[in-house]
């Protein structure tokens, strides 16, 4: 657990923040002191988390954006920055995915998951890094990706490949931004018990135990601790890692259980 204070006088941005893990890291990064701004479409959660850092003496402010859109992104940072006077910090949580065999998959499906994930993730990480080179003072970059990314996922391929596409560019900004002090990492958290995405995910009691059965420590993640990781590596003792991806699952990328199930298809 960092210290408190670790993130005084710093701001974050968080994506995606009126729920599930989103709202844990708004929470934690709040409880360590920094001024979180907390986006997403849906105000009566945002206004939620708020009151959630609010009360744990952190500070907070909801922002709706809608991620897909650049001058709703720039307005974003414009107003974590008017709040708390810079931009240190930006968690790209956003995310949309349901379970879907490739050949039932629309255009419209496919954009949807590909523009919030992948366009979402490079519009905000851009309009942060503007303003973080402007500052002159660095800042960390942090993405919520899926082992998928990497081994493929059956009956995400939307999620899958858009996830490939933030980690592809997680590790050139990492690159390209190293020289500005602004680092650039993932975390990749494996089945996490949160309400949007088990209700996509494993629909049901019969898929919810056979994912928890595939996930060698035997359960699923809680928020909390994936925050907790999240948090510290945005903190200035993850000051060495950048373009790096922080696995938190439990060795369940490890199986490559897919979610065909879910769509009635039992693996081979």
């Amino acid at each position: 657990m960092l210290p408190d204070g670790t993130f005084e006088g710093r701001a974050a941005i968080v994506t995606g923040g009126g729920s599930g893990l989103g709202r844990a890291i708004s929470i934690e990064l709040g409880r360590l002191g920094a001024g979180v701004v907390v986006a997403g479409r849906r105000e009566d959660a945002l206004a939620e988390t708020v009151r959630l850092v609010e009360e744990r003496g952190g500070q907070a402010q909801a922002q709706p954006t809608d991620v897909r859109e650049p001058e709703a992104v720039d307005a974003l940072v414009a107003a974590t920055a008017e709040r708390f006077g810079s931009v240190d910090i930006l968690v790209n949580n956003a995310a949309g995915n349901f379970v879907v065999k490739a050949e039932d998959l629309s255009p419209n499906g496919w954009r949807a998951v590909v523009g919030i994930v992948l366009d979402g993730s490079f519009l905000c990480s851009r309009a942060a890094g503007r303003r973080m080179i402007e500052q002159g003072d660095g800042g960390a970059i942090l993405s919520v990706i899926a082992s998928y990314a990497w081994t493929g996922g059956p009956g995400t391929v939307h999620s899958a490949a858009a996830k490939a596409g933030v980690l592809a560019l997680t590790r050139t900004l990492a690159v390209e931004w190293a020289e500005h002090g602004i680092r650039v990492n993932c975390i990749c958290p494996g089945p996490t018990d949160t309400e949007g995405a088990g209700a996509a995910l494993w629909p049901t009691e019969e898929d919810r135990a056979r994912v928890v059965a595939t996930v060698p420590l035997g359960r699923l993640a809680s928020p909390e601790e994936v925050a907790v990781w999240a948090a510290a590596l945005c903190s200035p003792y993850a000051g060495y890692i950048t373009g790096e991806t922080l696995t938190i699952d439990g060795g369940h990328w490890l199986e490559q259980e897919s979610y065909l199930p879910a769509l009635g298809k039992q693996p081979s």
